[in-house]
Protein backbone atom coordinates (compact mmCIF):
# COMPACT_ATOMS: atom_id res chain seq x y z
CA UNK A 1 0.00 0.00 0.00
CA UNK A 2 1.32 3.44 -0.94
CA UNK A 3 2.27 5.53 2.08
CA UNK A 4 1.36 9.21 2.15
CA UNK A 5 1.06 11.97 4.74
CA UNK A 6 -2.47 13.13 5.54
CA UNK A 7 -1.45 16.76 6.02
CA UNK A 8 0.48 16.81 2.76
CA UNK A 9 -2.39 15.29 0.77
CA UNK A 10 -4.73 18.07 1.98
CA UNK A 11 -1.95 20.67 1.69
CA UNK A 12 -2.41 22.00 5.25
CA UNK A 13 0.03 22.52 8.10
CA UNK A 14 0.11 20.25 11.15
CA UNK A 15 -1.34 23.01 13.33
CA UNK A 16 -4.20 23.75 10.91
CA UNK A 17 -7.59 24.38 12.51
CA UNK A 18 -10.57 22.10 11.90
CA UNK A 19 -12.13 24.81 9.71
CA UNK A 20 -8.97 25.07 7.58
CA UNK A 21 -8.94 21.29 7.17
CA UNK A 22 -12.59 21.27 6.15
CA UNK A 23 -12.04 24.04 3.57
CA UNK A 24 -8.98 22.28 2.15
CA UNK A 25 -10.90 19.00 1.89
CA UNK A 26 -13.86 20.61 0.14
CA UNK A 27 -11.63 22.32 -2.41
CA UNK A 28 -9.55 19.25 -3.24
CA UNK A 29 -12.50 16.82 -3.13
CA UNK A 30 -14.40 18.91 -5.67
CA UNK A 31 -11.40 19.02 -7.99
CA UNK A 32 -10.69 15.28 -7.84
CA UNK A 33 -14.22 13.89 -7.54
CA UNK A 34 -14.59 10.87 -9.86
CA UNK A 35 -17.83 12.25 -11.30
CA UNK A 36 -15.91 15.26 -12.57
CA UNK A 37 -13.04 13.11 -13.87
CA UNK A 38 -14.78 10.02 -15.29
CA UNK A 39 -11.87 8.97 -17.50
CA UNK A 40 -9.06 9.72 -15.08
CA UNK A 41 -8.20 6.80 -12.77
CA UNK A 42 -5.49 8.90 -11.10
CA UNK A 43 -8.12 11.42 -9.98
CA UNK A 44 -10.18 8.63 -8.41
CA UNK A 45 -7.13 7.33 -6.55
CA UNK A 46 -6.28 10.84 -5.36
CA UNK A 47 -9.87 11.30 -4.24
CA UNK A 48 -9.63 8.18 -2.09
CA UNK A 49 -6.53 9.56 -0.41
CA UNK A 50 -8.20 12.92 0.22
CA UNK A 51 -11.20 11.18 1.73
CA UNK A 52 -9.00 8.99 3.95
CA UNK A 53 -7.03 11.99 5.16
CA UNK A 54 -10.16 13.94 6.03
CA UNK A 55 -11.71 11.00 7.88
CA UNK A 56 -8.75 11.08 10.25
CA UNK A 57 -7.93 14.78 10.53
CA UNK A 58 -11.57 15.82 11.04
CA UNK A 59 -11.81 13.57 14.11
CA UNK A 60 -9.96 15.02 17.12
CA UNK A 61 -9.26 11.63 18.68
CA UNK A 62 -7.99 10.04 15.46
CA UNK A 63 -5.95 13.12 14.61
CA UNK A 64 -4.24 13.08 18.00
CA UNK A 65 -3.42 9.39 17.59
CA UNK A 66 -2.10 9.96 14.07
CA UNK A 67 0.06 12.89 15.20
CA UNK A 68 1.65 10.71 17.87
CA UNK A 69 1.88 7.25 16.32
CA UNK A 70 1.26 7.72 12.59
CA UNK A 71 -1.02 5.44 10.57
CA UNK A 72 -0.04 2.39 12.58
CA UNK A 73 -1.74 3.79 15.65
CA UNK A 74 -5.02 4.25 13.77
CA UNK A 75 -5.60 0.62 12.92
CA UNK A 76 -8.59 -0.67 14.76
CA UNK A 77 -10.13 2.83 14.96
CA UNK A 78 -11.94 2.43 11.65
CA UNK A 79 -9.59 4.72 9.74
CA UNK A 80 -7.10 4.44 6.95
CA UNK A 81 -9.18 2.37 4.54
CA UNK A 82 -8.36 4.57 1.61
CA UNK A 83 -11.81 3.83 0.19
CA UNK A 84 -14.73 6.08 -0.64
CA UNK A 85 -17.28 4.56 1.68
CA UNK A 86 -17.14 7.42 4.16
CA UNK A 87 -17.40 10.18 1.56
CA UNK A 88 -21.19 10.36 1.58
CA UNK A 89 -21.31 11.33 5.25
CA UNK A 90 -18.38 13.75 5.05
CA UNK A 91 -19.75 15.27 1.86
CA UNK A 92 -23.09 15.89 3.53
CA UNK A 93 -21.54 17.32 6.69
CA UNK A 94 -19.69 19.98 4.73
CA UNK A 95 -22.56 21.11 2.52
CA UNK A 96 -25.46 20.39 4.85
CA UNK A 97 -27.80 23.32 5.23
CA UNK A 98 -27.61 24.79 1.73
CA UNK A 99 -31.09 24.97 0.19
CA UNK A 100 -32.51 22.40 2.57
CA UNK A 101 -29.67 20.00 1.92
CA UNK A 102 -29.81 18.74 5.49
CA UNK A 103 -31.98 15.79 4.47
CA UNK A 104 -28.95 13.71 3.73
CA UNK A 105 -29.36 10.01 3.06
CA UNK A 106 -26.98 7.17 2.40
CA UNK A 107 -26.06 6.98 -1.28
CA UNK A 108 -23.21 4.51 -1.31
CA UNK A 109 -24.11 0.88 -2.06
CA UNK A 110 -21.70 -1.88 -1.09
CA UNK A 111 -21.98 -3.56 -4.48
CA UNK A 112 -21.66 -0.40 -6.57
CA UNK A 113 -18.33 1.03 -7.72
CA UNK A 114 -19.78 4.56 -7.71
CA UNK A 115 -21.96 6.77 -5.55
CA UNK A 116 -25.57 7.49 -6.39
CA UNK A 117 -25.25 11.16 -5.44
CA UNK A 118 -23.19 13.26 -7.84
CA UNK A 119 -22.03 16.86 -8.20
CA UNK A 120 -21.45 19.12 -11.18
CA UNK A 121 -20.27 22.73 -11.55
CA UNK A 122 -22.38 25.50 -13.10
CA UNK A 123 -21.17 29.02 -13.90
CA UNK A 124 -23.71 31.85 -13.90
CA UNK A 125 -23.56 35.37 -15.26
CA UNK A 126 -23.66 38.12 -12.63
CA UNK A 127 -27.22 39.06 -13.65
CA UNK A 128 -28.46 35.45 -13.48
CA UNK A 129 -27.25 35.09 -9.91
CA UNK A 130 -28.65 38.43 -8.75
CA UNK A 131 -32.13 38.09 -10.26
CA UNK A 132 -32.45 34.31 -10.57
CA UNK A 133 -33.16 32.47 -13.80
CA UNK A 134 -34.23 29.21 -15.39
CA UNK A 135 -31.53 27.09 -17.02
CA UNK A 136 -31.56 23.93 -19.05
CA UNK A 137 -28.39 21.89 -18.64
CA UNK A 138 -27.20 18.56 -19.98
CA UNK A 139 -26.08 16.24 -17.21
CA UNK A 140 -23.95 13.12 -17.75
CA UNK A 141 -24.76 10.45 -15.17
CA UNK A 142 -23.77 6.87 -14.46
CA UNK A 143 -26.07 3.89 -14.90
CA UNK A 144 -25.20 0.61 -13.20
CA UNK A 145 -24.08 -2.08 -15.61
CA UNK A 146 -26.93 -4.55 -16.19
CA UNK A 147 -24.52 -7.44 -16.50
CA UNK A 148 -22.68 -7.05 -13.18
CA UNK A 149 -25.13 -4.88 -11.24
CA UNK A 150 -22.57 -2.13 -10.87
CA UNK A 151 -19.89 -4.23 -9.17
CA UNK A 152 -17.58 -4.40 -12.19
CA UNK A 153 -17.09 -8.13 -11.68
CA UNK A 154 -18.27 -11.18 -13.56
CA UNK A 155 -16.87 -13.36 -10.81
CA UNK A 156 -15.70 -12.68 -7.26
CA UNK A 157 -13.97 -14.78 -4.64
CA UNK A 158 -13.19 -14.43 -0.98
CA UNK A 159 -10.02 -12.38 -0.57
CA UNK A 160 -7.18 -14.83 0.05
CA UNK A 161 -5.19 -12.31 2.08
CA UNK A 162 -7.82 -11.49 4.74
CA UNK A 163 -10.10 -14.52 4.28
CA UNK A 164 -13.09 -12.26 3.78
CA UNK A 165 -12.55 -10.27 6.98
CA UNK A 166 -11.52 -7.05 5.23
CA UNK A 167 -8.62 -6.59 7.66
CA UNK A 168 -5.21 -8.10 8.22
CA UNK A 169 -2.95 -8.08 11.28
CA UNK A 170 0.30 -6.11 11.20
CA UNK A 171 2.90 -6.80 13.91
CA UNK A 172 5.13 -3.97 15.09
CA UNK A 173 7.43 -5.02 17.87
CA UNK A 174 5.36 -6.76 20.54
CA UNK A 175 2.12 -5.16 19.36
CA UNK A 176 -0.27 -6.26 16.61
CA UNK A 177 -2.47 -3.80 14.76
CA UNK A 178 -5.46 -4.45 12.51
CA UNK A 179 -5.10 -2.86 9.09
CA UNK A 180 -7.51 -2.63 6.18
CA UNK A 181 -6.64 -5.29 3.68
CA UNK A 182 -4.74 -3.58 0.84
CA UNK A 183 -5.76 -6.23 -1.66
CA UNK A 184 -9.55 -5.98 -1.33
CA UNK A 185 -9.65 -2.50 0.26
CA UNK A 186 -11.74 -3.86 3.12
CA UNK A 187 -14.51 -5.45 1.04
CA UNK A 188 -13.46 -9.03 1.81
CA UNK A 189 -13.78 -9.97 -1.87
CA UNK A 190 -11.59 -9.69 -4.94
CA UNK A 191 -12.52 -9.66 -8.60
CA UNK A 192 -11.24 -12.78 -10.32
CA UNK A 193 -12.94 -12.10 -13.63
CA UNK A 194 -13.86 -8.64 -14.92
CA UNK A 195 -17.30 -7.89 -16.29
CA UNK A 196 -16.88 -7.97 -20.09
CA UNK A 197 -19.73 -5.55 -20.72
CA UNK A 198 -18.38 -2.62 -18.68
CA UNK A 199 -14.71 -3.68 -18.47
CA UNK A 200 -14.90 -3.64 -14.66
CA UNK A 201 -16.04 0.01 -14.48
CA UNK A 202 -19.44 -1.03 -13.16
CA UNK A 203 -21.40 1.52 -15.16
CA UNK A 204 -22.15 3.14 -18.49
CA UNK A 205 -22.67 6.89 -18.98
CA UNK A 206 -25.86 8.50 -20.21
CA UNK A 207 -26.88 12.14 -20.67
CA UNK A 208 -30.07 13.91 -19.72
CA UNK A 209 -31.30 17.46 -20.17
CA UNK A 210 -32.92 18.94 -17.09
CA UNK A 211 -34.45 22.32 -16.28
CA UNK A 212 -33.52 23.99 -13.02
CA UNK A 213 -34.68 27.13 -11.24
CA UNK A 214 -31.85 29.33 -9.99
CA UNK A 215 -33.16 31.32 -6.99
CA UNK A 216 -32.78 35.08 -6.82
CA UNK A 217 -29.66 36.02 -4.88
CA UNK A 218 -27.82 32.69 -5.18
CA UNK A 219 -24.24 33.14 -3.97
CA UNK A 220 -20.76 31.94 -4.95
CA UNK A 221 -20.12 28.40 -3.73
CA UNK A 222 -23.79 27.61 -3.08
CA UNK A 223 -25.04 24.09 -3.82
CA UNK A 224 -28.45 23.41 -5.31
CA UNK A 225 -29.90 19.95 -4.75
CA UNK A 226 -31.97 18.37 -7.53
CA UNK A 227 -33.68 15.27 -6.17
CA UNK A 228 -33.57 12.07 -8.20
CA UNK A 229 -31.26 13.34 -10.95
CA UNK A 230 -28.02 11.72 -9.83
CA UNK A 231 -26.46 8.39 -10.80
CA UNK A 232 -28.63 5.32 -11.25
CA UNK A 233 -28.23 2.08 -9.30
CA UNK A 234 -28.95 -1.46 -10.39
CA UNK A 235 -32.59 -1.31 -9.25
CA UNK A 236 -33.31 1.90 -11.13
CA UNK A 237 -32.98 4.04 -8.01
CA UNK A 238 -31.34 7.39 -8.67
CA UNK A 239 -29.38 9.55 -6.29
CA UNK A 240 -29.46 13.33 -6.07
CA UNK A 241 -27.67 15.87 -8.20
CA UNK A 242 -25.78 18.67 -6.44
CA UNK A 243 -25.03 21.74 -8.53
CA UNK A 244 -22.04 23.79 -7.36
CA UNK A 245 -22.49 27.46 -8.29
CA UNK A 246 -19.79 29.86 -9.44
CA UNK A 247 -20.52 33.43 -10.59
CA UNK A 248 -18.82 35.64 -13.16
CA UNK A 249 -17.70 39.12 -12.13
CA UNK A 250 -19.39 42.25 -13.49
CA UNK A 251 -17.58 45.14 -15.13
CA UNK A 252 -19.15 47.81 -12.91
CA UNK A 253 -20.84 46.23 -9.90
CA UNK A 254 -18.93 44.40 -7.16
CA UNK A 255 -20.82 41.97 -4.97
CA UNK A 256 -19.98 41.28 -1.33
CA UNK A 257 -22.59 38.88 0.03
CA UNK A 258 -25.91 40.68 -0.31
CA UNK A 259 -24.30 44.14 -0.66
CA UNK A 260 -23.38 45.74 -3.97
CA UNK A 261 -20.59 48.28 -4.45
CA UNK A 262 -20.27 50.71 -7.35
CA UNK A 263 -17.70 53.45 -7.93
CA UNK A 264 -19.00 56.74 -9.33
CA UNK A 265 -16.62 59.36 -10.78
CA UNK A 266 -17.58 62.90 -9.69
CA UNK A 267 -16.09 66.05 -11.25
CA UNK A 268 -14.40 68.38 -8.77
CA UNK A 269 -16.79 71.26 -9.49
CA UNK A 270 -19.66 69.17 -8.10
CA UNK A 271 -17.69 68.81 -4.88
CA UNK A 272 -17.21 72.59 -4.71
CA UNK A 273 -20.81 73.45 -5.47
CA UNK A 274 -22.64 70.37 -4.28
CA UNK A 275 -25.27 68.77 -6.46
CA UNK A 276 -27.32 65.78 -7.44
CA UNK A 277 -26.39 63.18 -10.04
CA UNK A 278 -28.04 60.08 -11.47
CA UNK A 279 -26.38 56.78 -10.63
CA UNK A 280 -27.06 53.20 -11.79
CA UNK A 281 -28.45 50.56 -9.44
CA UNK A 282 -29.46 46.94 -9.97
CA UNK A 283 -33.07 47.94 -10.58
CA UNK A 284 -32.86 51.35 -12.26
CA UNK A 285 -31.55 54.87 -11.67
CA UNK A 286 -31.16 56.52 -8.28
CA UNK A 287 -30.50 60.14 -7.29
CA UNK A 288 -27.26 60.69 -5.38
CA UNK A 289 -27.07 63.97 -3.45
CA UNK A 290 -23.48 65.12 -2.98
CA UNK A 291 -22.91 67.64 -0.16
CA UNK A 292 -20.48 70.52 -0.66
CA UNK A 293 -16.94 69.54 0.35
CA UNK A 294 -17.44 65.78 0.21
CA UNK A 295 -14.16 63.92 0.51
CA UNK A 296 -12.72 61.53 -2.04
CA UNK A 297 -13.79 57.88 -1.49
CA UNK A 298 -16.79 58.93 0.61
CA UNK A 299 -19.42 56.17 0.63
CA UNK A 300 -23.17 56.68 0.38
CA UNK A 301 -25.51 53.83 1.36
CA UNK A 302 -28.85 53.08 -0.32
CA UNK A 303 -30.57 50.58 1.96
CA UNK A 304 -32.46 47.69 0.39
CA UNK A 305 -31.06 48.22 -3.11
CA UNK A 306 -28.64 45.28 -2.99
CA UNK A 307 -29.07 41.53 -3.55
CA UNK A 308 -31.65 39.30 -1.90
CA UNK A 309 -30.37 37.17 0.98
CA UNK A 310 -32.00 33.83 0.20
CA UNK A 311 -31.47 32.44 3.67
CA UNK A 312 -33.00 35.34 5.63
CA UNK A 313 -35.25 36.81 2.92
CA UNK A 314 -34.11 40.44 2.94
CA UNK A 315 -32.21 42.70 0.56
CA UNK A 316 -28.75 44.08 1.15
CA UNK A 317 -27.56 47.61 0.40
CA UNK A 318 -26.11 49.47 -2.56
CA UNK A 319 -22.93 51.25 -1.48
CA UNK A 320 -21.81 54.08 -3.76
CA UNK A 321 -18.21 55.29 -3.45
CA UNK A 322 -17.35 58.57 -5.14
CA UNK A 323 -14.07 59.11 -6.95
CA UNK A 324 -13.26 62.81 -7.38
CA UNK A 325 -11.84 63.53 -10.82
CA UNK A 326 -9.96 66.59 -12.11
CA UNK A 327 -9.37 67.88 -15.63
CA UNK A 328 -6.19 66.52 -17.19
CA UNK A 329 -5.81 69.60 -19.40
CA UNK A 330 -6.88 73.25 -19.18
CA UNK A 331 -7.39 75.71 -21.97
CA UNK A 332 -6.01 79.26 -21.63
CA UNK A 333 -9.51 80.53 -20.95
CA UNK A 334 -10.05 77.94 -18.19
CA UNK A 335 -6.69 78.81 -16.59
CA UNK A 336 -7.65 82.48 -16.57
CA UNK A 337 -11.02 81.73 -14.98
CA UNK A 338 -9.45 79.55 -12.26
CA UNK A 339 -6.84 82.24 -11.53
CA UNK A 340 -9.59 84.82 -11.09
CA UNK A 341 -11.48 82.39 -8.86
CA UNK A 342 -8.38 81.85 -6.72
CA UNK A 343 -7.79 85.59 -6.39
CA UNK A 344 -11.39 86.12 -5.34
CA UNK A 345 -10.78 84.01 -2.22
CA UNK A 346 -7.94 86.26 -1.03
CA UNK A 347 -6.00 84.81 1.91
CA UNK A 348 -8.38 81.83 2.02
CA UNK A 349 -6.78 80.57 -1.18
CA UNK A 350 -3.48 80.13 0.67
CA UNK A 351 -4.39 78.23 3.87
CA UNK A 352 -0.85 76.94 4.24
CA UNK A 353 0.39 80.37 5.27
CA UNK A 354 -1.81 80.71 8.34
CA UNK A 355 -1.62 77.01 9.22
CA UNK A 356 2.17 76.86 9.04
CA UNK A 357 2.94 80.36 10.37
CA UNK A 358 4.23 79.13 13.74
CA UNK A 359 6.26 76.40 12.03
CA UNK A 360 7.97 79.00 9.82
CA UNK A 361 8.84 81.15 12.86
CA UNK A 362 10.18 78.14 14.75
CA UNK A 363 12.36 77.09 11.81
CA UNK A 364 13.81 80.59 11.46
CA UNK A 365 14.65 80.69 15.16
CA UNK A 366 16.38 77.30 15.00
CA UNK A 367 18.39 78.38 11.96
CA UNK A 368 19.56 81.63 13.58
CA UNK A 369 20.61 79.79 16.75
CA UNK A 370 22.50 77.22 14.69
CA UNK A 371 24.48 79.96 12.88
CA UNK A 372 25.55 81.50 16.19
Amino acid sequence: MEEFDYYEILEVTRNASSEEIKKAFRKKAMACHPDRNPDNPEAEEQFKKINEAYEVLSDESKRATYDRFGKAGLQGMGAGSGGMGGFGDIFGDIFEGFFGGGGRRKTQRDDLKFQLDMAIALTLDFKEAVFGCKREIEVPYKVACEECGGSGAKKKEVCPDCQGQGQIGIRQGFMTFAQTCPRCQGSGEVITEKCPKCDAKGYKTQKEKIKIDIPEGVFEGARIRVSGKGNQGKNGERGDLYIQISIKNDEHFIRDGENIYVEVPVFFTTILLGGEIKIPSLRGELDLKIPVGSKDRTQFVFEGHGVKNIQRNYYGDLIVEINITYPKKLSNEQKELISKLQESFGDHSQPHKSTLKKAFEKAKKWFSEFKQ
